[in-house]
């Protein structure tokens, strides 16, 4: 398959000139760059020291809020965190753009391409693709370049793979030259190969294996890049040697063979929509978290980006409070209209607790808005890769599809559940009996899934993980869903307390 490529040209002061890159954390917790568009947006606006940029005049429904760093889908308002990333560095061209040239520019111009010939992998490579072709002789081999001109490229990608993505584009502008294929028997085929070889193997280029199918010899590994690709394009039985497979599940296990975990009791745990507690007022339920202020600091109101010394600048329905009053959380200390705290409560679970919009202390106990569901849990006599010392914990999470509740993105509407039985992993250790004892709570608590929409399939008012991250991968980490990772267990321990699920958590539970 053949498709133009472009190279765009950014300003030095724009982000990917300076080699800024924004990037979002998405459900597997990996980070995914921005479209180089929405990042020159972000950076402006943080350069400015806004506080926040809002993305819908973009065509984005998003708001980036630089001073907790995450990203609030306005719609379900749903956060990600987000993060600068200063290490990507852009190749920049100094001084006037080179000549545009290409290869070969004219029937005539393959034998002496105009100017000095380039050093790089690419143009020798070429180099010695045209010599093979030249010693074949006429009518062996017909290659037919359009007659397009071209800039060369300020960088080039690493060859060596039929499957090689493109680099980050590059300072520079010029369109692309694409040869079309005419004839190619495999005899000279096999000549141009062994000269592409030698380049590549001499100039160190990364290579994957490739395989002849028909049995004969295998082909030189070096042969992954243009020539696979050649050959494929001439109808010649070449493939790529497929990556190993993903280990998602471990091997099959009986029913006698599975056990319960030491100190925890049952080995199942079902939970369904829990109330929000009633009797009392959001204001009521906030009075016990706030101190009044009255002399107000000199700053924005953190949600509705009004000054304290102004009233609210809340436009929705009006809580029961004066707009102009003006409070300060007791534990963190942040200082925030009534007015908007309360509309923001309303906005929420309304399950009696708060979570500092600033800096995401928790008030009182939060829940989520899980859909109900059931979570099993014991041991299997399998290791998994890292902890070969111990056997191993599986839960299994399964939630049915079902129709949307008041608290959830869109009430009344059906939602899918893909995916379910979903099979998770822990090493049955002491550390992983813990981390599963705070999963435990979390499910309780409704905060391991919520409905929303999917990041990996785009697919909306459908169930996603909500921020606590599972290894779902068993005997491989492949995806970087599996095992070994040696810091996974504190990170998953960070994000359940960035959850307000700790130790102290389940003593609550007892209690």
């Amino acid at each position: 398959t053949i498709r133009p490529v472009r190279r765009s040209y950014y300003d030095p002061s724009s982000a990917p000139g300076k080699g800024v890159v924004w990037e979002w954390e998405n459900d597997s917790g990996s980070w995914t760059p921005y479209d180089m568009d929405v990042g020159i947006t972000i950076q402006r606006a943080y350069e400015k020291q806004h506080p926040w940029v809002d993305l819908s005049a973009i065509g984005f429904c998003y708001v980036i809020d630089f001073a907790t760093m995450g990203q609030i889908n306005r719609q379900t308002q749903r956060k990600r965190r987000v993060r600068r990333r200063l290490d990507m560095v852009y190749p920049l061209v100094s001084g006037t753009l080179p000549k545009s040239q290409s290869w070969p520019a004219s029937p005539g111009a393959a034998a002496a391409p105009p100017g000095p010939a380039c050093a790089c992998p690419q143009c020798l490579l070429v180099m010695s693709v045209k010599a093979t072709v030249s010693a074949a002789g006429p009518g062996t081999a017909t290659l037919q370049p359009r007659k397009t001109p071209t800039a060369p490229p300020a960088s080039t990608p690493a060859l060596g793979s039929a499957s090689s993505t493109a680099s980050p584009p590059a300072v520079g502008s010029g369109k692309s030259s694409r040869p079309g294929l005419g004839t190619l028997n495999r005899s000279h085929l096999q000549r141009l190969a062994i000269a592409q070889s030698r380049v590549l193997i001499a100039s160190g280029v990364p290579t994957v294996p490739v395989k002849n199918l028909t049995g004969s010899s295998p082909v030189n590994p070096a042969l992954a890049g243009i020539t696979g690709i050649l050959m494929s394009a001439a109808g010649l039985p070449v493939c790529l040697t497929r990556p190993p497979k993903l280990v998602l599940h471990p091997p099959p296990v009986s029913k006698s063979e599975i056990q319960s975990i030491p100190g925890i009791s049952h080995t199942c745990r079902k939970t369904t929509k829990k109330q929000a507690k009633k009797g009392k007022t959001p204001e009521e339920v906030l009075k016990k978290y706030l101190q009044k202020v009255r002399h107000p600091p000199d700053e924005d109101c953190t949600i509705c980006m009004e000054r304290l010394s102004a009233p609210s600048g809340y436009k929705g329905p009006q809580p029961a409070v004066k707009p102009d009053l003006v409070g300060k959380l007791v534990k963190c200390g942040h200082v925030f209209h009534l007015h908007c705290l309360v509309a923001m409560y309303n906005n929420g679970n309304k399950d009696g607790s708060l979570q500092c919009p600033t800096c995401k202390t928790i008030y009182g106990v939060k829940t989520g808005t899980q859909p109900p569901g059931k979570m099993e849990y014991h041991v299997i006599p399998h290791a998994l890769p890292g902890h070969s010392d111990c056997k191993t914990i599986r839960i299994i999470y399964n939630i049915p599809p079902g129709v949307q509740g008041p608290e959830h993105p869109n009430p009344g509407k059906s939602f899918t559940a893909r995916g379910f039985p979903r099979h998770c992993y822990l090493p049955d250790s002491e550390k992983g009996r813990k981390v599963l004892k705070l999963l435990l709570v979390a499910w309780d608590r409704r905060l391991i899934f919520a409905i929303g929409t999917s990041s990996t399939t785009g697919e909306s008012d459908t169930v996603i993980w909500n921020e606590i991250h599972h290894k779902t991968e068993f005997g491989s980490n492949l995806t970087g869903h599996g095992y070994p990772d040696i810091n996974y267990l504190d990170n998953v321990l960070a994000e359940l307390a960035a959850q307000g699920i700790t130790e102290e958590s389940l003593a609550q539970e007892k209690d």
